[in-house]
């Protein structure tokens, strides 16, 4: 019976050395695949906490978790009826949620029970007051310049000196602005999407 020749050590070794190096390539492959993805994620996506002072109800309440789309306004600014996450103004390290109301160009009115964009007055579904009450503590007439949007909360009352209608925050200037608030997804049981009211807003004129 013929001996069957054993392949010399030096073979074996670069065999090994092959498959270390193969593995060492999938597991540079594998982290850099989970760098991009955390980059990606860290760019665009943003979890917010509602705090207790957000003005945002009955859409959204104190506690729940909301998903901020970072991504959505890379080629364009926020529109009309948009929620957004921005930082604000007169102290950056600190985020606040609101409704766009008006954007750059536009001309907004207050009155005591009413808001006008561009003389259009707005039918307000989504406000904690009903039509006709008093939700506006300060009258304005206001034309807004470039980079800028007016921005208030649904709990109109409450949230007067936490939305543009207070000196100390005002318009918001595009570059504080963080990104869109697109779906509460926390606690489950509250899960939803975060209407934009298109129907609203997409009757206000042009400036």
């Amino acid at each position: 019976m013929q001996n069957m020749r054993q392949a010399p050590p030096s073979t074996y070794n670069h065999r090994a050395a092959q498959q270390r190096a193969h593995l060492m390539r999938e597991v540079v492959e594998v982290l850099v695949f989970i760098g991009v993805t955390f980059l990606i994620i860290n760019f665009t996506i943003k979890a917010y906490l509602i705090p207790s002072n957000a003005g945002m109800s009955p859409q959204l309440a104190e506690n729940q978790w909301v998903l901020v789309n970072k991504a959505a306004y890379f080629f364009g600014g926020p529109g009309r009826g948009d929620v957004i996450v921005f930082q604000v103004p007169s102290n950056p390290s600190q985020l606040s949620i609101k409704r766009v109301i008006a954007v750059p160009g536009d001309t907004i009115t207050l009155t005591a029970t009413t808001v006008s964009v561009n003389k259009y007055t707005l039918n307000e579904p989504y406000i904690s007051t009903l039509k006709g009450d008093s939700q506006n503590p300060v009258i304005v007439n206001q034309k807004l310049g470039d980079d800028q949007y007016y921005v208030m909360g649904d709990d109109r009352i409450p949230s007067a000196g936490s939305d543009s209608r207070s000196p100390t925050i005002g318009s918001i200037p595009r570059p504080y602005i963080v990104g869109k608030a697109v779906l509460v997804f926390w606690p489950l049981s509250a899960f939803h999407f975060i209407s934009s009211y298109d129907e609203i807003f997409s009757k206000v004129p042009s400036p």
